[in-house]
């Protein structure tokens, strides 16, 4: 039996369900990372680091909620405080204690944080942070890095991992205000230089992709000086690392201050929600002018679900419970592990390719010219176009539906590790690591 065989045989629930979402959601699923062949899985039920999906098999996770389970799944802390609040509502139209507790956690963690605003999503806290900025410079342009990923909108898609150099949809009229330049010091200024009314710049804080693809060492400092100098907003979108890297994400790591934030995912604690945050005098267009002041225009920013109060009370929980830094400790340790076992393995089968990361995250890529020493490789080991490249697209898809089969559930060829990773998740991931690439290399599509 192949491996994909096995996968289809060990999986008839999710294959059903599948075809019955195929019928009523666009390719049946309802995130782009969820598309797979020969169908996804359906998870039914999730509890620390370990998820079980619709036939009943389990796996160790290692998708953790797209990065927004920083504590593992129904985390106790986070679970009782949103219990709790479902008792009393969960949307009261009205303002409430927890957003106000939620925003001053924040701004007690994030070293650029003086004024929060949220949103309900990531996506949304670019968005409006761009908005900021461009109404503080008075500039309609903007500029972000290639491949760099900061939600769909209009504003960012362009050279992201969800679209081209010319997104279908994105009006012609918005395309001209975006400049996309690579990850390098020279072509910012060359781009600056060449459009002046570039008002804000945007960048992934550890390199597109979650990191996947590093920024040079010292970059977000360049950047912070140079747009200082020129008087452009510098927005880091911590989106991701923000709460992961350390409690105040990487500005706090790199000792940079941005001049707005974008934060979400560990924000709320696993449930919807995200935030922008920054200097007073960046976020005060969002502030109501008092009766006999003149200020510039409000942005107006409505929004149904922003801070709605169960996924505030879930986020003050998270925060306060990650606000030490062990809980970020710990998973990067786990990551640690986890990276170098893979690397020992890869190079004991003496199959090319290498498995890199950063803090808690890791990614892995297969081919090239020979096996990784067995070590922990740090993203920027692996040279750019290597990441840029990836590994081959069958070879990948039939290694995750392995991984699969021996219940390690990778996020494609990534992986987030949590708190609540233990050493022998760890070890169970390992031996389905090497049965898995065993697997492969015997189809002889490695």
């Amino acid at each position: 039996m192949t491996i994909e065989q096995d996968y289809i045989s060990t999986h008839p629930k999710s294959a059903a369900l599948h075809e019955r979402a195929a019928r009523v959601l666009p390719s049946g699923v309802t995130h782009d990372a969820r598309h797979m062949r020969p169908f996804p899985l359906a998870v039914e039920r999730a509890a620390g680091s370990h998820k079980w999906d619709v036939d009943g098999n389990e796996y160790v996770d290692y998708v953790m909620g797209h990065g927004a389970l920083l504590l593992g799944h129904n985390h106790p802390v986070v679970i009782d405080a949103a219990q709790a609040q479902l008792e009393r509502g969960t949307h009261y139209g009205a303002s409430h204690e927890h957003e106000v507790a939620w925003a001053e956690e924040v701004v007690r963690l994030v070293p650029s944080a003086e004024v929060v605003r949220f949103t309900s999503s990531g996506t949304e806290a670019t968005l409006m942070a761009l908005r900021l900025a461009r109404a503080r410079t008075g500039k309609p342009a903007i500029l972000k890095f290639d491949r760099h990923f900061h939600g769909w909108h209009d504003y960012v898609a362009a050279s992201s991992k969800y679209g081209g150099a010319a997104p279908a949809g994105v009006p012609e009229a918005t395309a001209g205000t975006v400049v996309v330049v690579p990850a390098e010091i020279e072509a910012v200024h060359i781009a600056l230089e060449e459009r002046p009314d570039v008002g804000a710049i945007i960048v992934e804080s550890a390199g597109a992709s979650s990191g996947a693809e590093p920024i040079p060492p010292g970059f977000l400092r360049e950047l912070r000086s140079v747009t200082e100098e020129r008087e452009i907003a510098f927005i880091m979108d911590e989106v991701v690392t923000g709460f992961r890297w350390a409690p105040g994400g990487v500005q706090e790591v790199e000792g940079v201050t941005p001049d707005l934030t974008a934060l979400a995912k560990i924000l709320a604690g696993g449930f919807p929600g995200g935030a922008v945050t920054g200097s007073r005098e960046f976020m005060e267009r969002l502030a109501f002018t008092p009766p006999g002041e003149s200020r510039p225009e409000k942005i107006g920013h409505p929004g149904t679900f922003n801070a709605n109060p169960l996924s505030a009370a879930a986020g003050v929980a998270c925060l306060r419970e990650i606000a030490d830094g062990s809980h970020q400790r710990t998973a990067s340790a786990q990551g640690l592990k986890l990276r170098v076992g893979m690397n020992e393995c890869l190079s004991r089968l003496r199959i090319p390719g290498v498995v890199t990361g950063e803090a808690s995250m890791l990614r892995f890529l297969l081919g090239g010219d020979s096996p990784p020493e067995p070590r922990d490789y740090h993203s920027r080991d692996v040279p750019p176009g290597r990441l840029a490249k990836g590994s081959p697209g069958e070879a990948m898809r039939v290694l995750q539906l392995a991984l699969y089969n021996r219940g390690a559930f990778f996020f494609g060829n990534s992986a987030i590790v949590s708190s609540v990773h233990s050493d022998a998740d760890i070890a169970r991931t390992l031996d389905a690591w090497e049965a898995s690439l065993t697997a492969v290399k015997g189809e002889g599509v490695l």
